[in-house]
C-alpha cells in the first residue's frame, strides 16, 4: 500500500505541474506506462543532470517507488553534465555508495558484457540537441548494440530535440566517427525516440537482430512548437541561441577560430586575435573576448589569455549558415592550416573543406547536399511519431 501511494504521488505531482504549465509531458513523466516494465527487475539507466522527473532525479524518482536500479551509465560530461567534453569519469558510486556509475565515454562507449551482467531492462532518459555531431546520440546506438548482444531491453524516454528541422550534409562513410555514426544530415529533425527507431528498423546498428525497443512517447507534443530546454545539456551550452547557433558553429572546432569556449558566452560569439569586423554584412555585432581556463568547462581554451577579435553570432534560420565559415577562412592568416581532420568529421563530407578553399558560395556548395537530403527525408518519414 505504501508503494501505491507513491506512486500516486508522484503521478499526482507530474498530473499538476503539465496542467499548471499546459506543458508536454515528456516521456519519463508517464511512469504509468514504464513502470510496470521495471518492476520486480534489475535496472540499468542512460542518464544525466536532464533526466529530472519534476525536481528530483530519475533514479532517485525510481528508487523511491521501490525499483532495483542496478548500474547508472553516463555520456560524454558525466552525471552531473559538469565535465568538460572529451573527459570521462569511471570508479564512482550514487545513492550512499550502492549503485555504480560507468562513464559511457572514452574507451568504454559501449556497455561492456560485465557491465550489463544482470540487467533485465535499460531505462534511456538523455536530452539530445538534434546536431549528429552531439554524442549523446551516439551512446544510444552504442546502447543499442549491447542490449542486443545481451537480449536486453531497451526503454526510451522521449523528449522534444531543439533544433526539430533537417539540414546540412548527409554524413558519407569515410567520415564516420563517434561524432558522426550514420548516413543522417547534420540537423536530422527526430526525437530521440524516433531516431532510435529508426536505427532499428533500418538496422544501422550492424546487427542481424534488432533491439527489443520501446519508446515511451510524449504527450501533446507538437513538432512545429519552439521546445525551451528547462536543463542545459551540457556545460558549453548554455542558453536556447547558443543551441540555436550549435549546429553551424560546432564546425568551428574542426578549425582554429574560437567559439567562445572560456567566456560566458560559448556558442555565441566566435573570433581569433587577427580577425577583422565585417559584421556589417554577416548579421552579426563585434565585440572582443579573452578566453580563460574554467574549470570543468574549457581547462584549455583556445586562444586562452589572448586578445581576440571577432562577431556575436545570433542565428535564427533553420540551416547551416556556412557564409560564416567561409567568412573565417578568408580572414584567417594561415589558410593552409585552418581546416583540420575534425572539420572533415564534423561536417561529414569531405568535399566541403575543399569547396570553401576553391571558394564556392554557401549557395554552390549547398545544391551538392540536395539529393542526399531528400532521399534522407524519405527514410526519415517512415518514424515520425508524431
Amino acid at each position: 500500500m505504501e508503494r501505491i501511494l507513491k506512486i500516486l504521488t508522484v503521478l499526482f505531482a507530474v498530473m499538476m505541474c503539465c496542467t499548471a504549465k499546459a506543458q508536454l509531458i515528456k516521456g519519463n513523466q508517464r511512469l504509468e506506462e514504464y513502470l510496470p516494465m521495471v518492476e520486480n527487475k534489475n535496472v540499468a539507466i542512460v542518464c544525466n543532470h536532464t533526466s529530472m522527473v519534476e525536481n528530483k532525479h530519475i533514479a532517485d524518482t525510481l528508487i523511491g517507488l521501490g525499483v532495483k536500479v542496478k548500474i547508472l551509465f553516463t555520456p560524454e560530461h558525466g552525471l552531473k553534465g559538469t565535465e568538460e567534453a572529451g573527459k570521462s569519469i569511471n570508479g564512482v558510486f550514487y545513492y550512499k555508495d550502492s549503485i555504480k556509475i560507468c562513464s559511457l565515454y572514452g574507451k568504454n562507449k559501449k556497455p561492456t558484457a560485465e557491465q550489463m551482467s544482470g540487467v533485465d531492462a535499460v531505462l534511456f532518459d538523455l536530452q539530445d540537441v538534434g546536431c549528429r555531431f552531439y554524442t549523446y546520440i551516439s551512446t544510444l546506438e552504442y546502447v543499442m548494440k549491447a542490449c542486443i548482444e545481451t537480449n536486453t531491453p531497451l526503454i526510451v524516454l522521449d523528449r522534444p530535440n531543439p533544433n526539430n528541422f533537417v539540414a546540412g550534409p548527409v554524413l558519407r562513410s569515410d567520415c564516420r566517427s563517434f561524432v558522426g555514426m550514420q548516413s543522417v544530415p547534420i540537423c536530422y529533425g527526430l526525437t530521440i525516440g524516433e531516431y532510435a527507431v529508426m536505427i532499428n528498423e533500418e538496422n544501422l546498428a550492424d546487427s542481424l537482430r534488432q533491439c527489443s525497443l520501446h519508446v515511451v512517447r510524449m504527450q501533446n507534443y507538437n513538432r512545429d512548437s519552439v521546445y525551451t530546454l528547462d536543463v542545459w545539456p551540457s556545460p558549453n551550452l548554455q542558453s536556447m541561441q547558443a543551441i540555436k547557433n550549435y549546429p553551424t558553429l560546432c564546425l568551428f572546432e574542426g578549425t582554429p577560430v574560437s567559439v567562445g569556449r572560456g567566456t560566458d558566452m560559448p556558442f555565441e560569439i566566435i573570433g581569433f586575435p587577427e580577425y577583422k569586423t565585417v559584421s556589417k554584412t554577416h548579421k552579426g555585432k563585434s565585440l572582443e573576448f579573452t578566453p580563460r581556463s574554467i574549470k570543468g568547462v574549457a581547462e584549455n581554451p583556445p586562444f586562452k589569455d589572448r586578445l581576440c577579435k571577432g562577431e556575436k553570432i545570433v542565428i535564427q534560420s533553420n540551416d547551416i549558415e556556412l557564409d560564416w565559415i567561409i567568412n573565417m577562412y578568408r580572414q584567417y592568416p594561415k589558410k593552409e592550416g585552418f581546416f583540420n581532420r575534425m572539420f572533415d568529421l564534423l561536417s561529414g563530407d569531405k568535399n566541403i573543406k575543399q569547396q570553401i578553399i576553391d571558394g564556392k558560395t554557401s549557395q554552390e556548395i549547398k545544391q551538392q547536399w540536395e539529393s542526399g537530403l531528400e532521399a534522407y527525408k524519405q527514410i526519415r518519414q517512415k518514424y515520425l511519431l508524431y
